[in-house]
């Protein structure tokens, strides 16, 4: 049996998959735009809904892709004689995945969880700029800066990532160096925050941290 059409049907899909992420990506920016403009909380929450959206659109993706891999790999298996309805058996195996759905998975989604967690961190900051007028501002801005500087490089980040795991956050180029050379030398790198237990950082557990480097360039233009 040729699998050919079926190849490229998957190549597809996997397209749209990535269209669906860079729609995220969009849509994360613009909510960071409306908290930075100190916009309505309506609009940063319609765009929440937009994120939710698209990540039911990826987990039906998903569901789909899964479907196709997994009757292809048993059809080249069990290598029958006849034929079989391949369209029969995916919508089966499909339909089987889909019935499995709950609310829940969709906040479970990776960048669902990002953009959650750098709109909470871009709110913070705001909540933060309001303090400043209540305190004096000189130890405020000593405050913002030390938040500012890397562990690594003791300077102000350029490119901050956030390790997931602790939630500490490093210039990226840094933390990267460590840990190839660690790599090399088959060890396991400690986050070099001071007091930070963490002692397997890995490169897949960065994230950028774009609400900290909006309050680098925002506090460096002032």
């Amino acid at each position: 049996i040729s699998f050919t059409s079926v190849d490229s049907s998957l190549s597809s899909l996997k397209n749209c998959q990535s269209y669906i992420n860079t729609g995220m990506d969009i849509a994360t920016r613009v909510a960071f735009d409306l908290v930075e403009s100190f916009n309505d909380a309506e609009d940063v929450n319609s765009m929440e809904n937009v994120m939710l959206e698209c990540a039911a659109m990826d987990r039906e993706l998903n569901h789909y892709i899964r479907a196709i891999e997994e009757t292809v790999k048993k059809i080249k298996q069990e290598k029958p004689e006849i034929t079989p309805d391949l369209k029969s058996l995916v919508k089966e195996k499909f339909t089987a995945l889909e019935s499995k759905n709950s609310d829940s998975d969709l906040q479970e989604n990776e960048k669902y969880i990002y953009f959650k967690d750098q709109l909470k961190e871009m709110r913070k900051q705001y909540n933060d700029n309001e303090a400043i007028e209540q305190i004096d501002e000189d130890i405020a801005v000593t405050q913002s800066q030390m938040n500012f500087i890397c562990p690594i490089t003791q300077m102000e980040m350029k490119r901050p990532v956030r390790n997931k795991i602790c939630g500490h956050t490093y210039e990226e180029d840094a933390i990267l160096k460590i840990i190839q050379s660690r790599k090399q030398q088959k060890k396991k790198v400690r986050c070099p925050k001071i007091g930070c237990s963490h002692v397997d950082v890995k490169e897949s557990d960065l994230v950028p941290d774009e609400a900290l480097k909006r309050a680098i360039d925002s506090q460096n233009k002032q």
